[in-house]
């Protein structure tokens, strides 16, 4: 049997390393390269002919959800599995309407997630119940949308940030920004959402399940 060729993408070589030992125990899965930033993994897709790209979303530089479109404009067949640390599920729906063809978060069991490769590497679509039930909400009237849903993917992921306790410089690094820019990402997303300050971005982020009350 050929093998299907996987291409990881995640800036931690412990997680990279624990994906390969468990897709090293499966028949028809082999992880043929990897990548710890945005950039080598747009390289080797360019480089290379993958069956499926396992991709974290949120790696330094070039945000995830750009890198998500990037890959699907060039290489619109090619299947790409979110897998990530973040739990709210707005994060997956942006994903799987940047063009990746699933999303499975880190804390998932290791035969789920060979499911998951396997279900996209097929042409197919994995996402939980509850990401299917919003992707169907996405079809309501705007007018029923709520304020975080109305943020652009760089304000969302700024506004995740935020309420996760951040401060301007740390989330200016982690993005290759500059400090302004972030300060004027935020007065929008305040903005935006009619809000004054953080703290009632985080009320509403854990009011809205966005994040855990654990988190914040």
């Amino acid at each position: 049997m050929e093998k299907l060729r996987v291409l990881l993408a995640d800036d931690h070589a412990i997680i990279r390393d624990g994906l390969k030992q468990i897709l090293a125990d499966t028949e028809d899965l082999a992880v043929c390269g990897e990548a710890a930033n945005g950039n080598e993994a747009l390289l080797l897709v360019r480089e290379q002919d993958w069956d499926v790209v396992v991709l974290d979303i949120s790696m330094p530089g070039r945000s995830g959800l750009d890198l998500i479109r990037l890959i699907h404009d060039e290489k619109p067949k090619l299947p790409i599995l979110i897998l990530s640390m973040h739990h709210e599920e707005q994060y997956a729906v942006r994903a799987l309407h940047a063009g990746a063809s699933g999303y499975l978060t880190k804390e998932s069991d290791a035969d789920l997630l060979v499911h998951a490769i396997r279900r996209v590497a097929r042409g197919g679509v994995y996402v939980s119940d509850t990401v299917a039930e919003l992707m169907a909400r996405g079809l309501m009237p705007a007018a029923n949308e709520l304020p975080h849903t109305a943020l652009s993917d760089r304000e969302y992921q700024i506004f995740h940030r935020l309420v996760l306790g951040q401060g301007l410089t740390d989330i200016a690094n982690e993005l290759s920004l500059s400090v302004k820019t972030i300060s004027t990402h935020k007065t929008r997303i305040l903005q935006k959402m009619a809000m004054t300050n953080t703290s009632e971005l985080i009320r509403y982020a854990v009011a809205h399940h966005l994040v855990k009350s654990t988190d914040v």
